[in-house]
């Protein structure tokens, strides 16, 4: 018996494995004609203290970051997903989705990438691998 979702949520970073975990949030979507939400968090400890002093670069940053998951949204769309919403949140990724964006969005599944591209958190353990531990929903890691 296949499961199926209602409700799928992605985060999505760049990174080689975020965009496979993207990839497959679609083909799921497609299949189970859910909704797809796709997250992507702006990690703030990359800034340095002068950067996050500076509200006007933290708002850039902020703008670039929705427009860049626009045009994922844009792509799920073309991709035959009738139902995409996104997100942009701020924080530490691992923990944001988990505390704040899950509880928000309520969706029957998490799909992640199992690296993540750039910051500092890659050296001390995996932000899947946090989310796959304390997420309260079914998590699916994709490599």
């Amino acid at each position: 018996m296949a499961t199926t979702f209602k409700r799928i949520l992605v985060g999505v970073d760049d990174s080689k494995d975020a965009l496979l975990a993207f990839d497959y949030a679609i083909y799921l979507a497609k299949r189970d004609d859910a909704e797809l939400v796709i997250v992507s968090v702006l990690e703030n400890q990359q800034m340095n203290i002068y950067q996050t002093l500076d509200t006007d670069f933290i708002h850039g940053e902020y703008a670039d970051l929705e427009e860049h998951v626009r045009e994922y949204k844009k792509q799920a769309r073309e991709a035959g997903v009738t139902d995409v919403r996104m997100m942009v949140a701020e924080g530490e990724p691992g923990e944001t989705i988990v505390k704040d964006v899950i509880p928000a969005v309520d969706p029957d599944l998490l799909i992640v990438g199992s690296l993540a591209k750039k910051g500092v958190s890659r050296h001390f353990g995996s932000q899947a691998a946090y989310m796959a531990k304390y997420s309260p929903v079914s998590v699916l890691v994709v490599r």
